[in-house]
């Protein structure tokens, strides 16, 4: 495993309005969840779905109607307290959150004014509540079940109640609509529990009081970093703002992990262990614990608090937990999350099939991959959220846009999305990584720009005065040629980095989990001109005089290849599995009647083909297995993503035995 340092090497990712998605794979999917997805979330929301799952058909039944998330809101804005009902889990509230962040996002690039509308409506009902409590505080489910125990004191339990999450997911959200809309109305609302929680919460006499989940760290740095960009917007607030003091408070979320209180009983507080990343201080932990979302976004924060402080401390422990969940804890389709009991990270090398790689785990890594590209300018790290977007993202939702995968395992039997769940957490993460996927398609730092992924776009960037339009072309997934036309305004010397992606230079995985049989290299020309593709930290960087109309060329080798797993990884030996691209393949009974006897033959020729009818256009890969009498027989392998699309609950595998 390569050794962690404290470099960094920062680079920015544009913004919404930089950026303009044109692209054959990404633009029809955008147009299903911005059309379809997003207003389905927040419906089933408000308790408009029919249960197509035991649990909540159940409930139906005893309640006599579905939940509503926002009645909990009304409830608590009528002055209802310790009434013992809440519809839903505890971090309902937070979903509401995050899926208004998603949306928001959305919202910047896909301007919807009913949907706006429509949020407007919610804000309206959130506020009313949290005007209900003189603090400012607002958590419905503690409201009104537990009101005596808020921020899981006196004998609660944050990790179960969610106060710190719901109330970090409120002021994300927040910031994101403000961002999208220039509404201040809840913005104000995140302002608001966010003072709360920076008058509570801290070092001695402060109370000791830490997020029982992961994700709070990021969002109030997201909150100081709008009013340190933008001061003039403290004079707006109706609410004072301090934003030094929500720097502050992430930090000591952050360091006082594992500070359970002093031996005479001071600044005491309960330790739930590795579960929530308490056992001990972030500082000391070496290898990535504990409940895989608490974990991945936890992370998400350190390396969102490492971009702002550059501390050596921060730097180092985000690689070192990257560095293990990514060379010792990955599913090969950017799954994270091997053991069902506590939803946790397995020992390392623990990669059973039948894992259930929560969709909300993968998008937590996804979002932790990304964060560390800004902070150190490694591919790498583009790597693993392409890997997430292309695969165990996708696999969380339909082609309909409107069931989804709390589940995503390597071998399935019966598993089928869903409408709604009891825990419905999947389907706000879901939109909030397909609402901020065009900020990490190109970054930039002083010297040059960055070409992270390869999705048709439009992007305009300024460098040192410089305005530079680039245009890209590509038909990416599913072809490897790309295409980027460079327009500066000015005719001038700069970089361009092209990622090139460590599958594509026979480097399946950074510490070799994975590896593959792929000979061929990628190509690189400008203006026709080749170039030697070598690259350094995953980008093939290009110094010269641009000029408008120059033209980079990127050929990718989309031929099949064959993946294997370290050996030790217990439970593929003996096993492949397939990828083209970024994407990896599945073998679904549907098409593989002989599924469970067939084997894979690694000199066996495999084809890749093109199909626009099936499963709304996708590669199929083609080829010869046998069966168990040893008789050939033909197979084909369909993306992952796309499984169970066809005949829900369809037996499919992604690991075959290897002859």
């Amino acid at each position: 495993m390569a050794q962690t340092s404290a470099e960094t090497h920062i680079i920015t990712p544009l913004n919404f309005s930089q950026v303009r998605i044109d692209d054959k794979f990404w633009s029809p999917k955008l147009t299903v969840w911005t059309s379809k997805t997003v207003y389905d979330v927040f419906d089933k929301l408000e308790g408009k779905y029919e249960p197509d799952r035991p649990d909540i058909i159940a409930e139906k039944e005893k309640l006599g109607r579905t939940r509503n998330a926002f009645l909990n809101f009304d409830l608590v804005a009528q002055g209802k307290k310790d009434i013992k009902t809440h519809d839903g889990p505890p971090w309902y509230d937070g979903l509401v959150y995050e899926t208004i962040r998603g949306a928001s996002d959305l919202l910047e690039e896909y301007p919807d004014k009913a949907l706006e509308v429509k949020i407007d409506g919610y804000i309206d009902r959130i506020a009313a509540a949290q005007a209900a409590d003189p603090d400012g505080y607002i958590n419905t489910y503690t409201t009104l079940m537990r009101p005596n125990m808020r921020w899981g004191t006196n004998g609660g339990s944050d990790n179960w109640q969610h106060d710190c999450y719901n109330a970090g997911m409120l002021v994300e959200a927040g910031v994101h609509y403000y961002k999208a809309t220039g509404k201040m109305k809840l913005l104000d609302a995140g302002v608001r529990i966010g003072n709360y929680m920076t008058r509570e919460m801290g070092p001695y006499p402060k109370k000791n009081i830490i997020p029982g989940h992961g994700g709070p760290e990021e969002a109030v740095i997201k909150l100081y970093w709008l009013f340190k960009d933008n001061p003039s917007l403290k004079t707006k607030m109706t609410v004072p703002v301090n934003e030094q003091a929500y720097l502050d408070l992430a930090k000591f979320w952050i360091e006082y992990r594992g500070n359970h209180g002093d031996k005479d009983g001071n600044h005491k507080r309960e330790s739930f262990g590795a579960y929530d990343q308490d056992d001990k201080s972030v500082f000391e932990q070496k290898t990535i614990e504990g409940h895989a979302v608490r974990a991945t976004l936890l992370a998400t924060g350190i390396t969102t608090a490492a971009l702002e402080s550059k501390d050596p401390r921060y730097v180092q422990t985000a690689d070192r937990l990257w560095d293990n969940m990514i060379g010792k804890k990955l599913f090969i389709t950017g799954g994270e999350g091997a053991v069902h009991e506590e939803e946790k990270f397995g020992p390392d090398y623990f990669l059973p099939e039948s894992a259930y790689g929560e969709t909300c785990a993968s998008i937590g890594a996804g979002f932790f991959s990304a964060r560390l590209n800004e902070l150190e300018a490694n591919g790498k790290y583009i790597d693993e959220f392409e890997r997430v977007a292309y695969n165990n993202l996708l696999s969380g939702v339909s082609l309909s846009g409107n069931q989804f995968f709390y589940e995503n395992p390597l071998i399935g039997n019966g598993n089928k999305r869903w409408q709604w769940h009891d825990c419905p957490c999947c389907p706000p993460m879901i939109l909030k990584m397909i609402g901020v996927l065009p900020q990490y398609i190109y970054a930039s730092d002083n010297a040059g720009l960055y070409v992270n992924l390869f999705i048709g776009s439009e992007a305009n960037i300024s460098l040192s005065g410089n305005d530079i339009s680039l245009r890209q072309t590509t038909g990416y997934p599913w072809k490897g040629d790309v295409q980027i036309e460079v327009n500066p305004t000015v005719v001038k010397s700069f970089t361009i980095n092209v990622r090139i992606p460590g599958w594509a230079q026979g480097k399946e995985n950074p510490d070799d989990l994975y590896n593959s049989n792929l000979s061929q290299k990628a190509t690189v020309n400008v203006n026709g001109n080749p170039i030697t593709a070598n690259p350094v930290n995953g980008y093939l960087s290009i110094n010269r005089t641009w000029k408008k109309g120059d033209v980079i060329n990127v050929s990718l080798p989309m031929s099949p290849r064959l993946i294997t797993a370290n050996a030790a990884v217990e439970s593929v030996k003996g096993k492949v599995a397939i990828a083209s691209g970024p994407v990896v393949y599945s073998f679904e009974s549907i098409d593989n009647p002989e599924l469970k006897q067939m084997t894979l033959s690694a000199n066996s020729p495999m084809q890749i083909s093109y199909e626009k009818g099936l499963l709304n256009g996708v590669n199929v890969i083609t080829g010869k297995a046998v069966d168990a009498n040893g008789k050939a027989i033909d197979f084909k392998a369909i993306p992952f993503y796309s499984l169970g699309n066809r005949e829900p609950g369809s037996p499919y595998q992604v690991w075959i035995a290897e002859r």
